[in-house]
């Protein structure tokens, strides 16, 4: 398991390389080896709750490929694939017998270890602009100046930088490890003892926070609050009072010396992109920025085309297999019109199912008893596992996260953790059984 998350970040990292005049073939491996593992891995493991609903989300798709305003066969089978990625490892990941407390712990851990540095190098990017600078995404030079330059962020310096990139190409970009840093350096904080680790985690924290006010995507920022929201109800539900204070104080300490770090740096454009999420009611905040796309989708394209428009119209199908002809183009912005122009209401339904379905069988694997004391964190890595779940949820709003590697993830995690408490449980029963 390990591996392969190695292999995904190695994928990312060659985008910024010199390889990345091969950006469709790097974009194609990521997503490939899921499917490979998909097609190859043989196992006997206990299958996912989820499994269910996300065969229905194949068939669905399956269907979508005929649908007459699919724009062509090669953009339909890529569109199905890139769901199929992603969808993926909760189907081959249970089938891995070897996968227990620890593998869970090394998968989470060479994530963060990723992030963390990933946000440290977005951090520097803007304290010393010009340094560990990665080239800049060609997609993102192709939409022209004026959108390259709004990109940009002044210092306090007076200096105009691209929003922390991090290990990406693309501005802004480190803003999801800047999550991934804050939400997963909260579990090894709330877990481990020694000096080292906790002053690790704390500096994760803090340089995770910084990344994510200096890349001013504030749907990830509102993310992060919801996860660690949801890492909260948890702990209180389990009446882990000493964890619970621990992320009351500890960790809201760090949020802040994040953010002082932050403003120290970029200023008032950090302080005015954070306060305009509280100028208005959320409701209007949400509104203007991204509930219109919601609104259109629920609205107008849901009732117009109820069964979809057919597949191939919109993200990277459309840009690498030629997408629609001119005029079909579709803007998706957020996951749900995405699942909306794609399929209709039976895929939106359908996905939505699946993703209940796993968030209520991460809840109970959470708020149970750890099966042996080889076990005893696997509770409270089960609720990181849902707070990063809720908070993906939520990114559904704003962003199609079920079509990119942070929705692999996702499943990934889910799928990882599921495995290791079935491992723990036939391991404890295994120590019960008599002679």
């Amino acid at each position: 398991m390990p591996a392969f998350i190695v292999f995904q970040l190695a994928c990312q990292l060659m985008l910024i390389s010199g390889l990345a005049g091969v950006r469709v073939l790097v974009r194609m491996a990521a997503f490939g080896a899921s499917l490979g593992l998909l097609a190859l891995l043989r196992g006997r493991g206990s299958a996912h709750p989820a499994r269910g609903p996300a065969i229905f989300v194949f068939a669905i798709l399956g269907v979508c490929i005929f649908h007459p305003e699919t724009s062509s066969s090669a953009a339909g089978v890529a569109q199905v694939a890139l769901y199929g990625a992603v969808l993926a490892p909760l189907f081959w990941v249970p089938r891995l017998t070897a996968i227990d407390i620890r593998a869970l712990r090394q998968t989470v851990m060479v994530l963060w270890a990723f992030h963390t540095f990933s946000a440290a190098i977005g951090v520097v990017q803007v304290y010393r602009p010009g340094t560990l600078q990665p080239p800049l995404s060609t997609v993102v030079q192709s939409k022209g100046k004026g959108y390259v330059e709004s990109l940009k962020i002044t210092t306090a310096t007076g200096q105009r930088v691209f929003r922390p990139m991090g290990l990406t190409d693309v501005p802004g970009g480190a803003a999801v490890s800047g999550l991934y840093a804050v939400l997963l350096g909260v579990g090894f904080f709330l877990t481990r003892r020694t000096p080292l680790a906790l002053g690790a985690s704390l500096a994760s924290i803090v340089l995770g926070a910084a990344c994510l006010y200096l890349s001013q995507v504030r749907s990830l920022a509102v993310m992060t609050g919801i996860s660690l929201l949801a890492v909260g109800a948890v702990l209180v539900w389990r009446k882990d009072i000493k964890r619970l204070s621990m992320l009351g104080f500890g960790v809201i300490g760090m949020l802040l010396l994040g953010y002082v770090m932050a403003v120290n740096m970029a200023g008032a454009a950090v302080t005015n992109r954070m306060a305009s999420l509280v100028q208005a009611r959320p409701t209007q905040v949400y509104y203007d920025n991204r509930g219109r796309f919601l609104e259109d989708a629920l609205m107008k394209t849901l009732p117009a085309a109820p069964f979809g428009e057919g597949l191939g119209h919109w993200g990277m199908t459309a840009t690498y297999f030629g997408g629609s002809a001119p005029g079909k183009n579709i803007w998706v912005e957020i996951q749900w019109a995405g699942w909306i122009v794609d399929g209709g209401a039976p895929l939106l339904f359908t996905y939505l199912l699946a993703v209940g379905v796993c968030l209520i069988s991460t809840w109970r694997i959470a708020r149970a008893r750890p099966p042996g004391p080889e076990s005893h964190d696997l509770p409270f890595w089960a609720a990181i596992v849902m707070a990063y779940s809720v908070g993906a949820l939520a990114l559904t709003f704003s962003y199609p996260i079920f079509v990119s590697q942070s929705g692999m993830e996702f499943w990934l995690l889910n799928a990882t953790l599921f495995a290791a408490a079935r491992h723990a449980r036939q391991a404890a029963l295994a120590a019960e059984a008599p002679g």
